[in-house]
Formats: C-alpha cells, sequence, structure tokens
C-alpha cells in the first residue's frame, strides 16, 4: 500500500495552518517502518524525531514504540528496544553479552580502554565539570594525552572555563559517552567498581596512555 498524503489541516477561517503534512499509513506499515528507522541508525531516536520525520502523530508513534519495545523485550528475541541517552536505540540483550562476548573474541582480539584513559573518564563522568589541574590532583599524573584522546572520540566535551585565576577549562561527559555504555542519563551511573568493569567490557578500540613527557593539558589547547 503506498501512504497518500492528508490535506493540510484548516483552521477555523478555512486557511491552511503551518502543521506539517500527515502522511496515511496503516498501523502495521508504521510499526514496520519504526522498526527500521532503530535498526539502520546509529545514534538513538526520539519519539518526536520519529513522529516528525515520517509525519505521523507523536501519539501514534509512542504507541508503536511501547509495542516494539514489548514484543523485543520476550525471552525468545535476541535484540532489545531500550532507551538510551533520551531516544530508542535497538541492542542485544544484557543477558545474552557474555556469549556474545566470547563469540566476538574467537573472530578478533579484544581491545579494550586504557586503565589511565579509564580512570580519567571516571573522574570526569562523576565529578563534572572539573579542569585538567583537578584530574592531575586526583590522579597525581599528567593526563594531557588521555583528555586529548577522550576529546577526540567525542566521550568528553568542553564546558566553558572555571571561574578561577587562570580559568582553565572545564570537561564534562557527552551524549556519545551515555551512547558508549548504555546509560539513559547520568542518574544511571554505576558504582566506581562497577564503572571500572563497565569500560573495560563496553569499548571497542583501545585508548593509548599517554606518555609522560607530555605537556599538561592546558598548554595543549
Amino acid at each position: 500500500m503506498k501512504p497518500t498524503e492528508v490535506q493540510p489541516a484548516l483552521d477555523a477561517a478555512g486557511q491552511t495552518t503551518d502543521e506539517a503534512p500527515v502522511f496515511e499509513l496503516d498501523y502495521a506499515q508504521l510499526k514496520a517502518i519504526v522498526e527500521a528507522v532503530i535498526y539502520i541508525t546509529d545514534e538513538p531516536l526520539a519519539a518526536d524525531q520519529i513522529a516528525t520525520a515520517l509525519k505521523q502523530p507523536a501519539a501514534r508513534v509512542g504507541q508503536v514504540l511501547e509495542e516494539l519495545t514489548a514484543e523485543y523485550n520476550r525471552a525468545d528475541r535476541g535484540l532489545t528496544i531500550r532507551e538510551v541517552a533520551g531516544g530508542y536505540k535497538l541492542s542485544t540483550k544484557p543477558e545474552h553479552h557474555e556469549a556474545i562476548r566470547a563469540f566476538v573474541k574467537n573472530l578478533k582480539p579484544a581491545l579494550k580502554l586504557s586503565l589511565p584513559a579509564l580512570e580519567t573518564l571516571a573522574l570526569i563522568a562523576y565529578k563534572q565539570p572539573i579542569t585538567a589541574p583537578e584530574v592531575l590532583e586526583i590522579r597525581g599524573v599528567q593526563g594531557a594525552g588521555v583528555l586529548k584522546t577522550l576529546l577526540d572520540r567525542k566521550l568528553i566535551a568542553t564546558a566553558g572555563r572555571k571561574a578561577v585565576l587562570g580559568k582553565p577549562i572545564l570537561y564534562k561527559t557527552t551524549k556519545e559517552f551515555l551512547v558508549q555504555f548504555g546509560l539513559k542519563d547520568l542518574s544511571e551511573l554505576p558504582t566506581l567498581k562497577e564503572f571500572e568493569e563497565l569500560g573495560r567490557l563496553s569499548l571497542s578500540d583501545a585508548i593509548e596512555e599517554p606518555a609522560p613527557s607530555e605537556a599538561p593539558a592546558e598548554a595543549a589547547e
């Protein structure tokens, strides 16, 4: 069935409104399309984003997402649709992670997040916004290289400057951080011990430890 465009809504005076036209899709079609767009998109999609892009009522898309989430949560499904970073994302189920991880290890060597990078990322996650000198004070070692790599990987971002002498740059975690660690928001952060284990298992690419002779982060900006 080919979707057809409904005529724009009219106001009380008979004039067209500014509302986007809505395309007629039967419920089965809409459900299939929503499932497909979640599958092909790397970033989590908010219900409003999907509704706007498909020119469908937000309430209708929300109902479809609820049904799809319930269906994927059945025990006989290997994937799940869950809320991550303010949107919906298709992913494997936590209870299958060990089996999947073992399978992947047989395909290629596992790459992990280095401990210095993980420590720095954890500090920023739990104490954000935080400056490079504050990270240095807590860790006791220079971390310019790690900060640069975390910035390059979009796991952290700058968050202005602190109103103290020298006005050092503040750092915070990003939406990409939430996506990589499967978090809905920062309130779902695990304990520090759990965070270290999660970091070793979640990121697929290693982040290199900086050389001891590297300059402080502020000088590298």
